[in-house]
């Protein structure tokens, strides 16, 4: 849905943005008016998305997963996996207890039902991984036990990064592009290999299947190339959690492309793109313009990319 659009999906946009506590300002019930477009860009920002204010199909699925609170379903694991702010509520819970959910992302994966169960089997509770009202009790019970401390999926991925080897070499990486720039994504693929990594190109307009490729892989880092007006730098981050290794990458990236690009000022920023959302390694999506200056700079930027990444490998912490 974009602006000027009219009938009952805005109707129905309209009553999840109010749902999702961004009201659009005296909206015409079913116009895609001025106020419904920027209560859209609010709610975008707020959820870590491009916040141009049109409603795609990535805005739409955040917006129906802001509408779950934990309590409104049983929540399972089972393929397709179930999505959205009560998953993400229950693993914060869960981890803040010490039982691994995996990081917050939303999705109920196994490792979100394998922490479940451990959960429900330490409070006596049958171990069958449903959440449901009586686990959620059980929850509620020992909430007093929870700390301001990071949670179990941040100390796993710290305890990582300082295990790892403090060397690229031997790093399996993946670049990712939809094509438009893929000068540059061969460039960097070209300069980390000369560095000892293990680089996979992926060209793919779609970010979750990136991520699908990413995960399969193994990799150890991704490195999402899109076009854009400017340079921003984004990395995952939810309320509640961050990839501390994808913020160390995604400092190290923009201080080495501020000394080629002069578009590069704004500070890296914690999104939830799908791409982001969905790797399972630290992961970072540069976007990068303007395209033509980019594209002219391809090798200085190649290189002030590789440079950046081989600094994260000594020191991703």
């Amino acid at each position: 849905m974009t602006p000027d659009t009219a009938g009952d999906a805005v109707s129905d946009l309209q009553r999840r943005l109010v749902l999702a506590g961004f009201p659009p300002a005296g909206p015409r019930p079913g116009r895609y008016d001025a106020s419904t477009t920027a209560a859209v860009r609010a709610f975008q920002d707020a959820r870590g998305l491009p916040a141009d204010g049109v409603c795609d199909s990535h805005t739409w699925a955040a917006l129906v997963e802001a509408n779950w609170e934990l309590g409104d379903r049983l929540l399972f694991h089972r393929v397709p996996f179930q999505r959205g702010d009560d998953v993400a509520d229950l693993q914060r819970r869960l981890g803040r207890l010490g039982f691994d959910a995996g990081r917050v992302d939303g999705i109920f994966g196994p490792l979100t039902g394998q922490a479940l169960q451990e959960f429900q089997r330490n409070v006596g509770l049958p171990d069958d991984g449903i959440c449901g009202y009586e686990t959620l009790q059980a929850l509620a019970r020992v909430a007093n036990r929870t700390t301001d401390g990071p949670a179990v999926a941040a100390v796993r991925e710290a305890a990582a990064l300082r295990n790892a080897k403090p060397t690229l070499h031997g790093k399996r990486v993946v670049v990712g592009h939809s094509g438009d720039l893929a000068t540059v994504a061969r460039a960097v693929s070209r300069r980390l290999r000369s560095e000892g990594a293990t680089v996979v190109t992926v060209e793919e307009p779609d970010g979750s299947a990136q991520a699908t490729a990413a995960n399969r892989f193994g990799a150890d880092v991704y490195l999402g190339l899109v076009p854009a007006e400017a340079v921003r730098i984004a990395y995952y981050a939810v309320p509640g959690f961050e990839s501390i290794g994808g913020r160390r990458l995604a400092e190290l990236l923009q201080r080495r492309l501020a000394t080629v690009l002069h578009t590069c000022h704004q500070p890296p920023a914690g999104m939830r793109l799908p791409v982001l959302r969905e790797t399972r390694m630290p992961a970072v999506v540069c976007e990068l313009g303007p395209v033509r200056a980019v594209l002219d700079a391809s090798p200085d930027i190649a290189a002030a990319i590789a440079d950046g990444v081989a600094r994260w490998a000594v020191t991703p912490l």
